[in-house]
């Protein structure tokens, strides 16, 4: 086990975060929420099918007679939940209509458990698109004030080496304004799990080596990131290398304050976040956490559908800690 992960559980110990797993009925999910209730860090609730989650604990050689389980089509909570799902959709809904969804779809009736308070973060995406996970956050407990797009990160750990990237999940493409958004919102969810956050925003170009509109809009976001956040280290346009390799950086971006030392990488695109990653996964031998979802009032977090128990678990862990770090941030103002 990393350290990183360590740390996130020594800072966890005895808090019982209240996380929702919608898809109960994966193995991969139930088997992941057993191992938490035998921690101290999270507190699971799992939804579905009562009797098919007893049958694949059975199977699987799980103990779930301490396992807080709820069943959405025959919750007592449903009804209230429907109440209010149809007060935040705001005449998008007709009160049958959220019934009907509250009480089919778990993801909503997850999403609205963390709306209500009764838990304080989601889990899924083990069954379920990234769509599926993401739209019920968006239309229930909906973006931070001040921020316009939620936006998905990776923490990236190879032996003692720990980088974030992002955006990998969410947005195919953004403007300078949305791209400064995604680099300062990373900078404070990095800052979030203890570490120092030196950010590059990444481009093909290297300060001005390349005069094109996609690398002028990196440049714009930049700046507008530095103004949201001068205290922290953000710098841009840098190709990788020039950010990432400190004798590359004194040839191409001598006066850079990150010196080719970046330890969070922001890309232009989508496409280029999500293939960024994944070869840094897959040829360097990096593990991922995530995504991470950012800039959303409260915690939700989505799994890949090929995801393992032990990421279910740890991706757990890295929400109750985003639980832990927006209540303190309350408590500071």
């Amino acid at each position: 086990m990393s350290n990183f992960i360590t740390n996130l559980k020594n800072d966890l110990q005895g808090k019982r975060v209240k996380i929702v797993f919608p898809e109960g009925i994966d193995k991969r999910i139930l088997t992941a929420a057993v191992w938490h209730l035998k921690d101290s860090y999270v507190h699971p609730i799992v939804l579905g099918d009562k009797e098919k989650i007893q049958e694949l604990a059975k199977e699987e050689n799980l103990n779930i007679d301490k396992l807080e389980i709820i069943d959405p089509s025959n919750s007592d909570m449903a009804e209230s939940l429907a109440e209010e799902f149809k007060k935040v959709r705001d005449g998008k809904v007709t009160g049958e209509q959220a019934e009907e969804i509250i009480s089919n779809n778990v993801n909503y009736f997850g999403t609205m458990l963390v709306h209500t308070g009764y838990a304080s973060g989601l889990v899924s995406g083990a069954m379920h698109s990234t769509p599926d996970t993401v739209r019920p956050a968006l239309q229930i407990i909906k973006t931070k004030e001040g921020v316009s797009k939620t936006s998905g990160i990776f923490f990236m750990r190879r032996d003692s080496e720990l980088y974030v990237m992002g955006d990998c999940a969410i947005n195919p493409s953004l403007n300078a304004e949305e791209l400064a958004e995604v680099a300062v919102e990373t900078a404070k969810t990095t800052q979030s799990f203890g570490i120092e956050p030196r950010v590059a925003l990444l481009s093909f170009s290297s300060k001005g080596s390349a005069k094109t509109e996609e690398a002028e809009k990196i440049r714009l976001a930049t700046e507008y990131a530095q103004n949201k956040l001068p205290e922290v280290m953000i710098d841009g346009e840098l190709q990788f290398d020039a950010a990432f390799v400190p004798s590359v950086a004194e040839k191409k971006s001598p006066k850079s304050p990150l010196k080719g030392q970046a330890n969070v990488f922001i890309f232009p695109s989508l496409d280029a976040g999500n293939i960024g990653y994944k070869i840094a996964q897959r040829l360097g031998g990096f593990e991922a956490y995530g995504p991470i979802l950012q800039g959303l009032r409260k915690p939700v977090n989505d799994l890949s559908r090929g995801t393992t128990t032990e990421e279910v678990y740890n991706l757990a862990l890295f929400t109750a800690t985003q639980v832990v770090a927006n209540r303190e941030a309350q408590n500071d103002d």
